[in-house]
């Protein structure tokens, strides 16, 4: 197998799968975020030595707490919290409603904690932060700037698609979009949407024609 160049690693798009495969190879963290691992490997394909290569975040503890266990002042580092079934129970239980969904604001404020290691942030301080990010009508500028974003590319290559004009002339927008990020995650293009594809690729998308 030819060794993998830096060069090669940024032309390429990689499923964390993959990243993780990598990292093991390469004898590197393998716990974290796909922009997490993308920069383990990056260091190491820019010459830093492994050993001096270390996890921003470590894996969470297995004894992880139970809904009774949590409270406002519950830490979300070190104590065995995590964003687990449990979790979600406190969270409908405080907000009073029948289902809660984690948010992309509340993930990047806990994965900030882990990595500058705040033992000092509480679900209290989660759930305050997330309010004022949301009255503020800012949470969408913080995420953008979160490396995790950045990662979403498959998703944010569907919803362009769906959301362009040329969208319309196809029946199956999915299998469609589908078929375009296929020539896309294989070329050296960057991983994103352009009306052009569509031309580019006719031939394989054509059957899909309304």
């Amino acid at each position: 197998m030819q060794p993998l160049t830096l060069k090669q690693f940024n032309e390429t798009y990689f499923y964390k799968t993959e990243l993780v495969q990598l990292c093991q190879r390469y004898r590197l963290p393998t716990y974290g975020t796909k922009a997490e691992l993308n920069n383990y490997i990056r260091l190491y394909l820019r010459g830093q030595p492994v050993n001096t290569i270390r996890p921003v975040r470590v894996p969470r503890s297995k004894n992880q707490l139970k809904l009774e266990e949590i409270t406002l002042n519950t830490k979300l580092v070190g104590s065995g919290f995590s964003f687990n079934d449990e979790a979600r129970k406190f969270f409908a239980h405080y907000f009073d409603v029948a289902q809660f969904s984690f948010t992309k604001e509340m993930a990047a404020l806990k994965r900030q904690a882990e990595a500058t290691q705040d033992t000092n942030m509480s679900v209290g301080d989660l759930i305050s932060e997330c309010q004022k990010l949301a009255q503020l009508k800012q949470y969408n500028q913080i995420i953008q700037r979160t490396p995790e974003e950045q990662t979403y590319q498959w998703n944010n290559f569907v919803k362009a698609f769906c959301q362009s004009p040329e969208s319309q002339q196809f029946s199956q927008k999915l299998k469609v979009a589908s078929i375009l990020w296929h020539h896309v995650k294989q070329s050296k293009r960057v991983k994103k949407y352009t009306p052009d594809l569509i031309n580019l690729y006719v031939s394989d998308i054509r059957q899909f024609h309304n």
